[in-house]
C-alpha cells in the first residue's frame, strides 16, 4: 500500500514576516500525523496542555499537540537562503508517514520566489531526516543537489559527531541519499560555530542549540527592524515554553536540551523578537512573553508577501 502524500489543489500562498532588511517566508511541506506529538513528545499530555490554554486551537488539540513541517526561505543581503529542507519526495522512509511522499514543496518555493537554481544558501539546523530531506531530488534512478548553486551548511560539530556514529540501516539510507550526494557534489560545507555565533550572511548568524543534537543550531536573523529566532529542532512545540523541562524522545542529550531551551527562551522573553519554531503549526510564529513563572507565545500570524523576481 502506498504511504505517499498525494499532490494538494490548494493554490499557493506564501506566508512571511518582514524583519526591515530581511524577509522570511514559511514554505509548507505538510501537517504531521497525530499521532506524531504523542510520540515525540510523550511527557505533553492533555493535563499538562490543559495548564496552558493559549495553546489551543491553533497549536493543540483537545488531547495532542499538533505538529507541522516546514523551511523558512530568507532573503537577506541580497541572497536566497533555505533553512531546513523538511522530509522531501519520494525518500525511502522506516516512518510510513515520511516515507515516499509527494507534495508540492518546490512548487511552493519556487511561487515564493525561491526557485532551486536561484538560491544561494542552505542552512542545515541538524543532520535529521525531516530537515535535509529536500536536500536532493531524484533525477532519474539518481539523487542530486536539489540546490545546485549553494552552498550547503551546518556546524562542524553536527558533522562530526554523525561522521563517528555507527548508525542504524535507517539513518545510514538517510545519509545516503539526502546528505552524501550533497557532500560528494562538494557543496556541504561545515563552519565552526563558536559561542557568540557565526554570521553567515548579512545579518544571519547560527548561534550553539546542542541537546537535541550535538551540533544542532538555531538561526538568528538580525534585520534592520526586529530579530527572529529559528528554533530549528531546540525547541519542537510551543507547549516547551510553558513546560521547558518537557524534552523529545529523540533528544541525544534531554538534560542538555532543557537548557538549551531555557537559555534561548530567556534571550527572546519580553522582547519583539519573533520565534519562528521549525515544527510549530500555523501561525507558526510569535513574541515570548513571561507570565505567572512560566513562558507563552504571543501568536504572530505572517502576511502573504509578493515573490520576488528571481
Amino acid at each position: 500500500m502506498s504511504t505517499a502524500t498525494p499532490r494538494q489543489a490548494a493554490p499557493f500562498a506564501s506566508t512571511g514576516w518582514s524583519l526591515g532588511d530581511i524577509a522570511v517566508r514559511r514554505i509548507d511541506e505538510i501537517e504531521l500525523p497525530r499521532q506524531t506529538g504523542p510520540w515525540l513528545l510523550p511527557a505533553a499530555t492533555k493535563e499538562v496542555l490543559d495548564e496552558a490554554s493559549w495553546l489551543r486551537p491553533d497549536f493543540a488539540d483537545a488531547e495532542v499537540p499538533r505538529l507541522a513541517s516546514h523551511s523558512f526561505a530568507v532573503e537577506a543581503g541580497g541572497l536566497r537562503i533555505v533553512v531546513d529542507t523538511g522530509i522531501g519526495n519520494a525518500k525511502p522512509r522506516a516512518n510510513p508517514a515520511w516515507n515516499g511522499l509527494d507534495t508540492d514543496f518546490l512548487e511552493r518555493l519556487t511561487a515564493a520566489g525561491f526557485p532551486p537554481e536561484s538560491v544561494d544558501l542552505v542552512i542545515t539546523t541538524h543532520l535529521h531526516t525531516d530537515h535535509v530531506g529536500w536536500n536532493t531530488r531524484l533525477a532519474g534512478e539518481e539523487w542530486i543537489p536539489t540546490f545546485p548553486n549553494a552552498r550547503y551548511l551546518t556546524s562542524r560539530t553536527e558533522w562530526d559527531h554523525w561522521a563517528a556514529t555507527d548508525l542504524d540501516e535507517a539513518r545510514t539510507q538517510m545519509f545516503r541519499d539526502s546528505v552524501h550526494p550533497v557532500r560528494d557534489a562538494g557543496q556541504y560545507d561545515p563552519v565552526d560555530v563558536p559561542d557568540q555565533g557565526r554570521e553567515v550572511a548579512p545579518g544571519v548568524l547560527l548561534v550553539p542549540a546542542p541537546g537535541h543534537t550535538p551540533g544542532q543550531v538555531a538561526v538568528e536573523l538580525r534585520g534592520s527592524d526586529r530579530r527572529a529566532l529559528i528554533s530549528g529542532d531546540s525547541i519542537h512545540h510551543p507547549v516547551q515554553l510553558s513546560h521547558p523541562h518537557i524534552h523529545s524522545c529523540v533528544d541525544t542529550d534531554p538534560a542538555q536540551a532543557v537548557r538549551t531551551r531555557a537559555r534561548l527562551l530567556d534571550t527572546l522573553a519580553d522582547t519583539d523578537a519573533l520565534l519562528l519554531g521549525t515544527h510549530f503549526p500555523q501561525p507558526t510564529a510569535g513574541t515570548v512573553r513571561r507570565e505567572n513563572g512560566r513562558y507563552r507565545l504571543l501568536a504572530e500570524p505572517g502576511v502573504e508577501i509578493a515573490a520576488t523576481v528571481a
